[in-house]
Parts: C-alpha cells; sequence; structure tokens
C-alpha cells in the first residue's frame, strides 16, 4: 500500500521502507563476498587491497515526510533575522541527517569533487569545517529586502553570517556552512594598468594603487533555491520545477519529488562573485552613485582573450567605469555569473562557433542565433529572471550607471523594482572586428544601443572565413 505526497509520488510506508532497507543490507553482503572472491581473470600478483568503505552498508536512498527519526529543523523563508529564519541543513553527516531541511548539498557543483575526495580517501565523510577566523571583513546588510520572501529566492540572504548566527548550531555538531564568503583583495589586470598609462585612471591610494592594483571587496555566492519562489518566479508550479529538476539531473535528487515538505535546494550548479570597488557601505545609501556591470562567465574571452565576442571588452569597459565612480565618492559594482555559454556550457558553444564558421555564405549575423538552437534547441538558457536577487542582497533599490546593452538583463532588474537611470553601451572602439557578428546579431533582436541601425544592414554582417580561423 502506498499513500501520495502533493508532488504526486508514491510514498512507502515505513514498514515497506525497513524491508526495502533490509533487502539492500542482505544484497550489500552478497556483493562483498563475491567482490572477495578471486576473477578467474584476475592476476593475483597486481591485485590491489581493496580501500575501506567509509559507509555503512545502509544506503539511505531518500526520505519522507514524518517518516520515523526525521524531524527537519524549522525555517522559514523571508524570516527578519536569520535566527527567526532557522539554519539551512543540507548535510548528510550523520549527527545532522535527521534534522537536514534542505535538499541537495554543500559546495554547489563543487560537491562532486567532494564526493571523489571521500571516495578515494583524501577527506573524512564526518569531517565538519573549522570556521574561526573566517569572518567577513566588512559587514553587508541586513538590507530590508532580506525579510521578502518575493525578492530573494536564489540565494541565502544570511549565507555570509551562519557561523555568528548560528554558532549554537554549530558547537552541537549541526554541520551548518556558509554559502557566502566576503574577503578583501589586490586585483592586477593589464588593461587596467593601460587605462592608468592612458590617463583614463588616475592613481589615488585608495581604489588605484601606485603599482596599478586595484582595491576590491569580494564576496562569494553559492546558489540557494526557494523552490515556491523560484517556481513564482518563472510562472510555473513548484511540482513541475522539483520533477524537472529531478528527472533532467539523471534522478541526482529523489527528495525532489519524496518531500515536498522540503522547501530549500542546494543545486549543482556554479555561483557568482560579487567585485566591489568603494566603501561596500556606501551600496545603497542616499546620494552615493552606483556604476555596475552585470557579466555572464565567458572563459575564451574573459581569460584567454577569444576575440570572437565581446566579453572580456565589455568586462574590462565595467570593471574601468566602476573604479571611476568609487574614485568620484560612489562605488562600482561587477557581478559575475558562471553562466558560460549562455548556461548553454562550453562544449555546445564551441559546436555553435564550428557550425557558424562551416555553413554557407560564412559566419553572419543573420544565423547567429538560428545556429544555437540548431545545437542546443534554445538560444539562451541564462534566464535572468534570478540574476537580481544579488542586487536585492547587497541593498541596490538604484542603479545611476549600468553597463550592460542586454535587454534580458534590464527588464529582470527593472521588474524586480530596481530604477535604472543610465544605460551605457561598451564603445565601438573596444568591439573586436570578429565579434561585430554577435553584437550586431544582438542589438537586431533588441540589445540597447545609442546608434540607430539598420536592423536589415545589422544583420547583413559577416565575421572571419574559416579558413582565416584554421590551424
Amino acid at each position: 500500500m502506498t499513500t501520495q505526497t502533493k508532488a504526486g509520488a508514491s510514498v512507502a510506508p515505513d514498514a515497506n521502507v525497513a524491508a526495502l532497507l533490509s533487502k539492500l543490507d542482505a544484497l550489500d553482503l552478497q556483493q562483498k563476498e563475491i567482490s572477495q572472491q578471486p576473477s578467474p581473470t584476475t592476476d593475483l600478483s597486481t591485485t590491489l587491497e581493496p580501500r575501506p568503505n567509509p559507509y555503512s552498508s545502509r544506503v539511505i536512498l531518500t526520505t519522507y515526510p514524518k517518516q520515523f527519526g526525521i524531524h527537519p529543523l524549522s525555517l522559514h523563508w523571508g524570516a527578519p533575522t536569520a535566527e527567526e529564519r532557522g539554519p539551512i541543513v543540507a548535510s548528510r553527516h550523520p549527527d545532522s541527517i535527521r534534522i537536514r531541511n534542505a535538499i541537495g548539498a554543500y559546495g554547489g557543483s563543487y560537491c562532486i569533487y567532494r564526493a571523489l575526495a571521500v571516495a578515494i580517501g583524501e577527506l573524512d565523510p564526518t569531517h565538519l569545517p573549522n570556521f574561526t577566523l573566517t569572518e567577513p571583513p566588512v559587514q553587508i546588510g541586513p538590507h530590508p529586502q532580506w525579510s521578502d520572501p518575493k525578492k530573494i529566492v536564489s540565494l541565502d540572504p544570511y549565507g555570509h553570517l551562519v557561523t555568528t548566527a548560528y554558532r549554537e548550531d554549530i558547537g552541537r555538531g549541526t554541520d551548518v556552512r556558509p554559502s557566502i564568503a566576503i574577503t578583501k583583495a589586490h586585483m592586477k589586470i593589464a588593461e587596467i594598468d593601460a587605462s592608468v598609462a592612458a590617463g583614463r585612471l588616475t592613481v589615488d591610494n585608495r581604489i588605484v594603487l601606485p603599482n596599478g592594483d586595484l582595491n576590491v571587496t569580494k564576496a562569494a555566492v553559492e546558489p540557494v533555491w526557494y523552490l515556491p519562489g523560484v517556481a513564482e518566479r518563472f510562472g510555473i508550479e513548484e511540482v513541475l520545477l522539483r520533477r524537472a529538476l529531478f528527472e533532467d539531473t539523471g534522478g541526482m535528487y529523489p527528495e525532489l519529488i519524496t518531500r515536498p515538505d522540503l522547501k530549500v535546494f542546494l543545486p549543482p550548479i556554479g555561483g557568482l562573485t560579487v567585485y566591489i570597488f568603494g566603501d561596500p557601505a556606501h551600496i545603497g545609501q542616499p546620494g552615493k552613485r552606483l556604476t555596475m556591470r552585470v557579466h555572464d562567465e565567458c572563459n575564451g574571452s574573459d581569460v584567454f582573450g577569444s576575440d570572437i565576442c565581446t566579453c572580456r571588452p565589455y568586462l574590462m569597459f565595467g570593471i574601468e567605469e566602476a573604479v571611476k565612480e568609487a574614485q568620484q565618492g560612489g562605488v562600482g559594482v561587477i557581478v559575475y555569473f558562471r553562466k558560460e555559454g549562455r548556461a548553454l556550457g562550453e562544449v555546445t558553444k564551441y559546436l555553435v562557433y564550428n557550425a557558424r564558421k562551416r555553413q554557407a555564405g560564412g559566419d553572419r549575423a543573420d544565423t547567429y542565433f538560428l545556429r544555437t538552437e540548431y545545437v542546443a534547441g534554445v538560444k539562451d538558457m541564462r534566464f535572468q529572471a534570478l540574476m537580481p536577487d544579488v542586487l536585492h542582497w547587497l541593498g541596490i533599490t538604484r542603479i545611476d550607471r549600468l553597463t550592460s546593452m542586454s535587454n534580458m538583463k534590464y527588464d529582470a532588474i527593472v521588474n524586480s523594482g530596481i530604477e535604472v537611470v543610465e544605460r551605457v553601451p561598451i564603445p565601438d572602439d573596444m568591439i573586436p572586428e570578429d565579434s561585430r557578428v554577435e553584437i550586431d546579431a544582438k542589438i537586431a533582436d533588441g540589445y540597447f544601443s545609442t546608434h540607430e541601425g539598420d536592423k536589415v544592414a545589422l544583420l547583413q554582417t559577416k565575421g572571419r572565413d574559416w579558413e582565416d580561423v584554421a590551424h
């Protein structure tokens, strides 16, 4: 006999679960006996000593609401303080698994490497972090947006306060971990050195140092999704969101289906980094201007200088403008999202590059998005609806200068209640020749531009031929 969850999944009663676990234990013993018998083709002289299994023979595939021994900690998303909200616990540590109140694993996409470290014996699966001296060197928040459950649904606004707000829980052995870390650093960028040499930036010994380094405050943010809020943001039912996340991750997290009572999910995806130039306390303050850029990762251009897109030039322009704002008494912010290749991934992006260069007529603006759709089935999966959450975390209510031409980013920011005073496109002289295909296709598709261009003419832009880039 089974019952139905709100998500429509069958839930086995405790007796059935116990019977299943008993069978799993028996199967585990059989597998151990079989593994200890030498194979006819095994060379015993080269057989490796088996590593000790760090886990018990009992495999907990999933849990269920009101299951015996399962008592998740209370969690109230949108509460005005961290203490009232409660800690987010996703750990399967022995002292935390019965009280965990979130689905997923700590560390975003890096949780897979943690599992590998455990498997090869490099990491004790019961290890608990020592957070001594790891607190943020600057204060961010709290802001009114933190207690609005509709403003922030894709990150934990108290994620950087975990070690202080939940000190007692951590002291009791509960595996609670920060999902946000804040630090200070110097940045060394060749383009900034060139800007100083050209006189576009001046050394002020505060933001720009005599050797050209930039003083910066950085915040790394891992995703923490409040599933009801994420579903509402995209205009879909929570049950559909859960089912899609379960199915299209290969069933990685069964509790998306079996635990409709757990509303928080830590997805195994990349996070974001915030770079703040100037005093972080000035963000959101009346009379303090803000220049910012929201940038999505492009490894080929951002790191290695590929000229097929405008990503690195626009990022460098955004940093320079942010620094100028900070030097004039305001603050500059760069938000860098890990959404490689419009969140389609770098493999897909390179396949599209090949198709663009090889197609009849060459690399053309009029087929720019079409070639992506041929490979990926969709032209863009960044879906900026969740992007403004980090701006609300920072306390932003107004952006004086937004260095972005993206209509999707602008619409998402404005629709979230943040005012944008001025939009700043990339200067023409910073656009690499081969990236005109990308930028003209985007302008024709609705990107902001200060130039009134003929859409038909824009779509006639052509990039380098394949032969020109063959190795």
